[in-house]
């Protein structure tokens, strides 16, 4: 953080409450909100740093947004990651006329007795190449997801 940012956002605590609402006006353009001080003085800082250094993401805007209408009951959740296997699913696999077995695990996968983070990690470990690991084992097909009937 810059000194003069610094400098301005460690004030505002010993400002007085008028000063503070004049601040937020000319900060964000609206009135101020009948909050407390507290609250003043918190989101000012925000405030004076969102115009300094760049405010969230859009991605994060929008995630934020989904889970705000979530709560709100505007929006659906969305669906759990169907590619991720129950804890205890074999996946079996045939690669170069061998059967592959893989153990989902409620931190991984197993392999031949050895854990893996993901599947595709174990994929690589088979095949010796990078795959996508959901795809490797039928999960996934063309980057749809593959319902089971």
């Amino acid at each position: 953080m810059t000194t003069a940012i610094l400098t301005q956002v460690a004030e505002l605590p010993t400002l007085p409450t008028p000063k503070l609402k004049a601040m937020w006006r000319e900060l964000t353009g609206t009135e101020p909100p009948p909050y407390n001080r507290t609250f003043l003085v918190k989101r000012l800082a925000y405030r004076i740093q969102e115009l300094a250094f760049g405010g969230l993401s859009v991605q994060a805007e929008r995630r934020l947004d989904d889970l705000v209408d979530e709560l709100d009951g505007k929006k659906k959740p969305k669906p759990k990651d169907m590619t991720a296997p129950i804890v205890g699913t074999k996946l079996i696999r045939e690669w170069q006329g061998v059967l592959q077995e893989v153990t989902a695990l409620a931190d991984g996968f197993e392999w031949q007795g050895r854990r893996y983070q993901s599947l595709s990690a174990v994929a690589r470990a088979i095949t010796g190449t990078r795959w996508n690991g959901p795809l490797f084992f039928g999960l996934r097909k063309h980057g749809k997801l593959e319902v089971a009937r």
